[in-house]
Formats: C-alpha cells, structure tokens, sequence
C-alpha cells in the first residue's frame, strides 16, 4: 500500500529576494512564527537540477551526452534532429515550441498522455517547478532541514535569481509544534551560478551533515559540482538517469578514489536483488555448491545497464572473481559477456542482456531476471530470481538440465528517487559494501570499450 504524505503548511510562499538577503528573510520567517516551529536543524541539502533540455533529448533517443545543462555542439545536433523529426523548425536551439514538443513527445511514449499539460514526464524532473516544495517532500515529514535547489536554465547570463520559502509537515502526534523545512531556490545559466558558488557553500549550516543530490552526470572537473563536492558529507546520484552509464560509472570510481563519498540511489534498488540472492546459498546444504557457479545471467529493462554492472560487481566482489574480458555484441537485447577467474583459476562466463519491453518501468534499466548455474550438472546451484512472469519463463528456459530454486523479487520499498533520498540522508561517509562492489564494475568497464 502507497504511503501518503502529511499535509503541508506554508509558512512562507516563495518569495522573490535578492541574494543578500536570503539568511535576513528567513530569519524574518522564524521570528514572525516564535516557539511555534522548529527551524532547519539536521543537516542541509543541494540539489543540483540541470537545465531540461538534454534530459528530454536523451530520453527520446536523440543525444547520448553528458546531462551537464550545458548547451554544446552534441546538444545543437540533437536540437536538429528532434526537429527535423516533429517537422519543427530548424534551429538547433531549445525554442519554447520544441520543449513543448518534446515534454509531449515523451509523456506519449512513457503512456502518460491522458494527463497532459505540465511537465509530461512520469514523475521524472525535466522542468522545474520552483513554486512549490515538491523536491523534498520525501524528506520533510523526518527532517527539519535546509534544501538549496540550484536550478540551472538556458539561454543569456542575466546573473543568479533567488527565492526563500518555508514549509512544514503536520504532525499527528504533535498539534502545537511545526517541525519544518526551510527552501532555498537559485535560478540561472551554468556560467552565472559558478560565480555564485562560494555564496551557496556560505548558506550550508555550521556543523551539520551536508549532502549534495547532484542530478546530472557526475564531472569532477565541473567547478561548482568540484566545490560543493569538497564541502558535503555526500555526493548522491542516481545511476538510472545515466546517459553514458560505462563512462559515468567509471568516474563515480574515480571521485571515491579521490576521497569524495558518494552514495547511489540507484544501489538502494538492488538491495531486494542481494538479499534473496545470499538467501538462496544460506542453508548449509548449499553453502558449499555456492562455489560451484559459473555461470550468470542477468536480464535488465533495456536502455541502461547501471543496476546489472552493479550487481555483477557486487557478486564477483563479494566471491573474488577477477574480471578478465569485457565485450559487446550489441543488437536488439545489448548483450555484453564478461569472463571471470576465481581464486582457484576456474573460469567464470557472465551474460548481461537488456531485454525491450513494451511498457517500460519507472526506473530506467531495472532488474527483470537473473540465473546463477554451473557447468558440473552434480552442484547444486542453480538459481533463478525474477521480478515477472516472463523473465522467470525465460529464464526457466534457457536453465538446462539443474533443477533450480526460483524466487520472485518485489522491491523493499519505493523505489523513486525522492523516496530513497529520504533514507540516504540518515546516513553518510563511505559504504564499504558499495564501493568495493563499483571498484569491480569499474575494472570491467576498463576492460573494453562497448560498441555503441
């Protein structure tokens, strides 16, 4: 059953300010309303939201970029194409008549058309919506915090915009107290919010946790991603929205080998996945055949294969395989095989196959199957987890002649976005379990450079 969120009370509708006097008008709020609320006290969160354009774009097929909101020559190209394509006019810029095209264009093809109007994204933030608290709903109900939502926009410098608001979540077993949420929006191009980013890293509170929610692809070298990277307790990303996943991964590698803590949400989807899967070997009988797989097979929804490296990683950390081969077949289901070593030299074949479905999911490139089996027909092994019907069948198909244990996987908990933010901010610094399962997706990556 669907949780639903407290109501929410505005102490403050956002209001238009200039950016030095953002602290002074939140002050203002706090004072007007005494003992009656409690301000922002547990930590403080950035929100990093990338300008619209190239999440469209990708989603539609047209660029497979870097979600940087910066307009560049692989942006202009895809303008074109997309234009070309709805016989619009060609321009290569992002023109009020293609973002509304493209809005309608993609809630078309996610089946979401009969609601039209707005955004027409499937709860996926391609434009923003800076007239109300809906980034942190997730969060607010837990956390009295402070969320600085930076939104990046095309178009001419015209220096940084700002809005202050207050919101809070009513609470059942407290009718005097309002424990709240204080927001901070700051609108502009890419060039004029880096100007502006020692002020942002001055409006994070003192001594509390501090996590940066950077919704874009991960660059160490982007300077207000490299500055608030240093300052926060966590860089948080989510691997789903991955345009180049391979490359994208690698440097998620790289900022941990930095010394940067970084948390993916899209980790957090894999967590019913690994607990079935060490369930399946904890019976002692079966314990011992556990080192007897040799093959693997993983089934994703086509279109990012994030969430399967991850896993693989996970599984080959966790039973010191050594990768050894990397490649890409391509074709209608993306094949990619990766060959292991094990600790005793036997070798170790995995196939991952991103499988086109007629009605994709929420999350891009979730997990539909996976079989686990070996080559000597006496172990034991064989195991089957499925998230539906046909990825069991499939899978029973191809299993051979092992009897296998099936086990249907159902996620843990909501799997969106905001719903897992609200989980990884009661945590922060490094997850070991994490960063040794990614240091091994990414020596996989390294071993070859997938077709496209």
């Amino acid at each position: 059953m669907a949780t639903q969120s407290a109501p929410i009370v505005s102490l403050q509708a956002p209001k238009d300010v200039s950016l030095n006097e953002i602290e002074a008008e939140l002050s203002k709020v706090w004072q007007s309303y005494g003992i009656g609320a409690t301000r922002a006290t547990t930590f403080s969160l950035v929100v990093y939201e990338p300008e619209e354009t190239q999440h469209l774009l990708a989603a539609l097929g047209f660029y497979s970029g870097p979600i940087d909101g910066i307009p560049g020559p692989r942006t202009s190209v895809a303008l074109r194409e997309a234009q070309k394509a709805y016989k619009l006019s060609i321009t290569g810029k992002a023109t009020p008549d293609t973002l509304a095209q493209l809005r309608q264009e993609l809630a078309k093809r996610r089946g979401n058309a009969a609601n039209g109007g707005g955004n027409g994204t499937n709860g996926t933030s391609y434009a923003l919506d800076t007239q109300s608290p809906t980034v942190a709903d997730a969060i607010a109900s837990r956390n009295p915090c402070r969320i600085i939502a930076i939104c990046s926009v095309a178009g001419e410098d015209e220096g940084v915009t700002a809005q202050v608001s207050a919101y809070c979540p009513i609470q059942k077993q407290s009718s005097t107290t309002l424990v709240c949420c204080e927001y901070i929006t700051l609108t502009g191009t890419v060039a004029a919010l880096e100007r502006v980013g020692g002020m942002i890293t001055a409006l994070l509170i003192g001594d509390l946790p501090k996590f940066l929610w950077w919704k874009a692809t991960p660059d160490p070298n982007h300077s207000l991603f490299k500055r608030l990277a240093l300052v926060c307790s966590s860089v948080i990303v989510d691997s789903s929205q991955f345009t180049e996943t391979e490359a994208d991964l690698g440097r998620l590698q790289e900022l941990i080998e930095a010394g940067t803590p970084v948390a993916d949400l899209n980790w957090r989807r894999l967590s019913a996945w690994q607990e079935l899967t060490a369930e399946a070997f904890d019976p002692p009988e079966r314990r011992a055949a556990l080192n007897e797989v040799d093959r693997v097979t993983i089934d994703y929804e086509k279109g990012n294969p994030a969430q399967a490296l991850m896993f693989l990683g996970w599984l080959a950390s966790r039973l010191q395989w050594h990768p050894v081969s990397y490649e890409s077949e391509g074709g209608d289901y993306d094949i990619y095989r990766i060959n292991f070593v094990t600790q005793e030299q036997r070798s170790v074949e995995a196939e991952l196959a991103g499988v086109p479905t007629a009605d994709s999911g929420e999350i891009p490139g979730d997990l539909v199957a996976l079989r686990l089996t070996s080559t000597n027909l006496q172990a034991d092994c064989c195991t089957v987890l499925c998230s539906e019907t046909s990825g069991c069948m499939r899978m029973e198909a191809g299993g051979g002649a092992q009897s296998c244990r099936f086990e249907q996987v159902t996620p843990l908990a909501d799997q969106k976005a905001e719903d897992l933010l609200s989980q990884q901010v009661q945590r922060w610094g490094p997850e070991p379990l994490y960063e040794e399962s990614l240091a091994v997706t990414a020596q996989i990556i390294k071993l070859g450079t997938p077709a496209a």
